[in-house]
């Protein structure tokens, strides 16, 4: 049974993954008056499902910048907010098969350096020996940086979610926003299945759903949702200890170590935009065609269970984050196309400053939604 709704709070936030609880609880710290609100478990939406993980290893300054500052929160997260995430910064490895991209990644690590990501271009023999279970048979080169990593995104949401509530802020599941009520340009209250709550802010935080409550105050947020499919593995016997998170980047298959085994997954070109979380075998084939060119050790592994998730994608494959001109006091982080996970500290941080109209830890202001409107777009190059 749903607890009962408080009747007024300074800010509402709109979904529980990693953003929305990440904002709800940078604002609670801050001392400001928040309720988040998520319409099913903590998590369920994408967080849950993301594959866990983090990196500042982007071609976008805005991306590293936010992927380097929440690396620094996944560091210190037993500490602030206080949980035990289980981080394995055991590095990000990109392979990569054309001459074309590694000139990409050698320009990319460059930006990277001058911001002080410690990333560095490899040598194949290099790349194979950081990843024993990768051929080099077609590459030319690698990125790799040793302070990525990747760490269990629930125990991300329930840390932030159970910090929130400590420093007062009220956190409902299973409570769906059902409206935003607005007198001229100005928000007035929240409208839930559960009743309503008067409140003058709101934080858009709803993932690959964030169009809809967008669609609310007449804000258009071009979110789409895409289908991601994952498999774990059955126990590897000889498990490498340090094996980085290794990505073919010609064909998008990547692998790191899950427990005793492997969390496998890859993008599907045929995919369609849409809602479904099922499972299905068709991009198996293109899976094991992968696997069998860059790791093929692992071909003859079993499956223990895998599962599906939502991509939230932009059309330039990059967040948006900012405030709507009309109506006031109406945020957004949405559209992380696969980096939301990653990005969540920092992003709950930009979006505590721009709630209290203070100068932001990161400066987001050209992933403003309104760039596709001006044709100001900002591709994300490092994208899986």
């Amino acid at each position: 049974m749903t607890s009962a709704l408080p009747e007024h709070a300074e800010v509402v936030v709109v979904g529980g993954g990693v953003i929305g609880t990440s904002t709800a609880f940078h604002l609670a710290e801050a001392g400001v008056d928040v309720l988040l609100l998520e319409r099913d478990e903590l998590g369920a939406g994408s967080t849950c499902r993301a594959a866990g993980g983090v990196r500042a290893q982007f071609s976008d300054s805005v991306n590293i910048a936010l992927g380097q500052r929440s690396l620094r929160a996944f560091e210190n997260f037993g500490s602030r907010p206080g949980a035990e995430i289980d981080l394995k910064q055991h590095g990000y490895l990109f392979l990569l098969s054309n001459g074309d991209d590694l000139a990409v990644f050698e320009r990319n690590v460059e930006l990277q350096n001058s911001m002080g990501v410690p990333s560095r271009i490899l040598t194949v023999d290099e790349a194979c020996a950081l990843s024993p279970y990768v051929v080099p048979d077609g590459l030319v080169g690698a990125a790799f940086s040793p302070a990525d990593g990747h760490c269990t995104p629930e125990a991300v949401v329930q840390g932030y979610a159970q910090a929130t509530r400590r420093h007062g802020g009220v956190v409902r599941r299973h409570c769906a926003v059902t409206g935003i009520t607005t007198s001229g340009a100005e928000i007035t209250a929240v409208r839930t299945d559960h009743g309503d709550v008067a409140t003058s802010i709101v934080v858009c935080a709803a993932g690959a759903w964030s169009a809809a409550i967008g669609s609310l105050v007449g804000v258009e947020l071009d979110v789409r949702p895409l289908r991601r499919q994952i498999l774990v593995s059955e126990a590897v016997p000889d498990l490498p200890r340090t094996l980085p998170f290794t990505i073919d980047f010609d064909s998008s298959f990547y692998f790191h170590t899950e427990g005793q085994g492997l969390l496998i997954g890859m993008s599907d070109p045929d995919e369609e935009f849409g809602f479904r979380t099922d499972t299905d075998d068709r991009w198996l084939g293109r899976l094991t065609d992968a696997i069998a060119r860059r790791a093929p050790r692992l071909a003859d592994l079993g499956v223990g269970h895998g599962w599906a998730g939502l991509y939230e994608v932009t059309p330039d494959r990059n967040a948006l984050v900012g405030e709507s001109d009309r109506p006031g006091r109406f945020l957004y982080a949405t559209g992380f196309s696969g980096h939301g996970f990653l990005q969540g500290p920092a992003v709950g941080e930009v979006l505590r400053d721009l709630v209290l109209e203070r100068e932001p830890v990161v400066d987001v202001s050209a992933l403003h939604a309104d760039r596709f409107a001006h044709a100001a777009v900002r591709p994300e190059h490092n994208c899986i």
